[in-house]
């Protein structure tokens, strides 16, 4: 045996042993995220605004156009968040046995008088939630924001300019303005609602099986609509 091919062999790691750590390629935790893809726009309205021709959100609901396309959403609003309220299983009796899907509920605001709720089912939990995501964006609508209260008369968009009421299902919900620095006075998931379309301040109350989100959520987006249209 040659001395080169010996030496070779005494440099080697034995069987089974791990090279050091610093000679390893750092190990990547987590999901891998998909790359999403550019988007296309298909309607005039979406023409327009992938060429500039509309850059603002308002342009579009003064003129009463119907969006169609997501991509319309995240183009003029790209600090949108979107939060998954719930999540649950829908089950149905076919011919061919019993059927299972998921459904989900997401909510996407940007915290400074923009909200939209959306739902979605498939037999896949990432694909319920992709739909009600996109659902979301789709439904997203204006939320005038100011400070109603008697108790401060502040110039800030803090809270509510008023009173307002909204339905959904067997759950109505009533929002009060309230004095800046007293914070949102709600549920833990109806105060994610509030802060999503970037109230600060507000007094609620709610009424009905305020548990079903779907009716909640209703009844909040119906609520914070009427702050843009009655005033």
């Amino acid at each position: 045996m040659s001395q080169t091919t010996q030496n070779q062999r005494q440099d080697r790691p034995p069987h089974g042993a791990r090279p050091p750590r610093g000679d390893r390629p750092p190990r990547q935790r987590g999901p891998r995220k998909e790359e999403e893809a550019p988007w296309v726009p298909r309607t005039e309205l979406g023409k327009k605004v992938a060429a500039g021709l509309i850059t603002d959100m308002n342009e579009i609901y003064s003129q009463g156009l119907r969006i169609q396309e997501a991509g319309i959403i995240k183009k003029l609003l790209p600090d949108l968040k979107s939060e998954v309220i719930d999540v649950g299983m829908v089950q149905k009796m076919t011919p061919n046995g019993q059927q299972t899907k998921f459904k989900a509920l997401v909510a996407a605001g940007n915290e400074n008088g923009w909200l939209g709720i959306g739902q979605g089912k498939s037999k896949q939990m990432r694909v319920a939630i992709e739909k009600a995501t996109t659902n979301a964006y789709l439904n997203v609508s204006p939320i005038k924001l100011g400070c109603g209260s008697w108790e401060c008369r502040c110039d800030q968009s803090h809270s509510v300019p008023f009173k307002v009421r909204g339905k959904g299902g067997s759950v109505v919900v009533e929002i009060v303005p309230a004095p800046r620095g007293l914070g949102l006075v709600a549920g833990g998931k109806i105060r994610n609602l509030l802060k999503l379309a970037g109230l600060k301040d507000a007094w609620t109350t709610a009424k009905g099986s305020t548990a079903t989100m779907n009716s909640t959520s209703k009844a909040i987006l119906e609520c914070l609509r009427q702050t843009f249209s009655q005033g």
